[in-house]
């Protein structure tokens, strides 16, 4: 690092005074008969090196200051996980047998295959580090058709504040999206949930709407993620989440949901979806409201195939329901390792799976993972079942 610092020192004064002296001459030599300017010149060359050597100066100072400070900040036994192109990230939910988040797992409790054969992971890290949660980035896509009642508008903002209040204790993050004809963002991140709540004044029920991009809405978020969203915060990788809340009937998309299950397995983005009352009145008759009926939704794949979950609020769970959602959203594990050299550059799809203790129930948010090609883009995603 000091010889890397000298060097920068002397590659930051020598081109600061070349530019200097070539503005100097090319200035002699169409103002030759301005004699009495020259001097002048000189005396900014002069400045101006010292000025460029002064910065060089301050960076070589700093910078080796600034990597010890950073490099103090870590415990010898924390395992810090840099995010780099090559490592693949493994996001990991582990429940019992009523449904409820399993933590305090070890790494030796993780069995990971690539390709049906099995492999060690490089870094194990776990929901919480430190008494500090892992922290999340979530859009909410709100589904603002015609038949969501202004009873749920007002009940799910209280919900979505609640779900919001306990995932921002670890610096978590959240952005809000509408849809019904047509997506629209009305928050991009940010950790003031102030912001978040004043997002809900601006939705608008599109009653008028004869269609309901819900797929349109999942792919515009997973962008949203992929280009904004931090990807690590207190040293620890952010899970990227999709919350689509909807009344379970999408109609009209641009987009097929093979390509949005596609790009979320690319990106690392798990979809979680609430089922609104809406869905239920409209599709079932009263005495069998009881029992949950699968929806479009359910039917693509885009919540099993993406490591979340799909729930269906009635007129009374609200609260609860987010309550655990929101348990279930930051309790993930995260495995990570380096694919071998030679699959990073194939071009090709490689199936992932994780096994755990028996008499528990995984979730992984990608079936796997596809190598770049020779020109460095990341090849398509076959079709395939999500393990189980």
């Amino acid at each position: 690092m000091k010889r890397d610092c000298n060097s920068l020192c002397a590659i930051s004064v020598i081109p600061c005074a070349s530019v200097v002296n070539n503005r100097l001459i090319n200035t002699e030599d169409t103002e030759n008969h301005r004699g009495s300017q020259r001097k002048p010149l000189h005396d900014l060359s002069a400045r101006l090196a010292c000025v460029c050597g002064a910065i060089a100066l301050v960076l070589c100072v700093a910078l080796p200051a600034r990597a010890q400070k950073e490099s103090s900040n870590v415990s010898p036994d924390e395992e810090v996980i840099e995010v780099e192109t090559d490592l693949v990230h493994l996001d990991v939910a582990v429940t019992d047998a009523e449904g409820l988040p399993v933590r305090e797992l070890k790494p030796e409790d993780f069995t990971l295959y690539e390709d049906g054969v099995k492999r060690p992971f490089d870094f194990f890290n776990i929901e919480q580090r430190g008494g500090v949660e892992r922290p999340v980035a979530i859009v909410f896509a709100l589904d603002v058709s015609g038949s969501m009642t202004a009873r749920e508008m007002e009940r799910l903002r209280t919900a979505v504040g609640e779900f919001t209040r306990r995932l921002n204790r670890n610096s978590s993050t959240f952005a809000v999206m509408s849809f019904g004809m047509r997506v629209r963002t009305l928050q991009r991140f940010t950790s003031d949930l102030r912001k978040i709540d004043k997002a809900f004044d601006r939705l608008a029920r599109d009653d008028a709407g004869l269609s309901t991009h819900a797929y349109d809405a999942v792919d515009d978020a997973v962008r949203l993620l992929e280009r904004h969203a931090p990807r690590t915060r207190e040293r620890q990788p952010v899970r990227r989440v999709v919350l689509l809340i909807t009344d379970g009937f999408p109609v009209g998309d641009t987009v097929e949901p093979r390509l949005v299950i596609e790009r979320a397995n690319r990106v690392g983005v798990s979809v979680f979806s609430v089922t609104l009352p809406s869905y239920t009145r409209l599709i079932m008759p009263r005495r069998d409201r009881t029992r949950p009926l699968p929806t479009p939704l359910d039917v693509s794949g885009l919540i099993q195939r993406t490591g979340g979950t799909n729930v269906y609020a009635s007129d009374d769970n609200f609260d609860e329901l987010f309550r655990r959602l929101a348990e279930e959203v930051a309790s993930a594990y995260v495995l990570s390792f380096y694919p071998s050299e030679e699959k990073r550059r194939d071009g090709r799809f490689h199936t992932l799976r994780v096994e755990t203790k028996p008499g528990l129930f995984l979730k992984q948010n990608r079936p796997g993972y596809t190598g770049k090609n020779r020109r460095g883009e990341t090849g398509s995603q076959p079709s395939v079942s999500a393990p189980r």
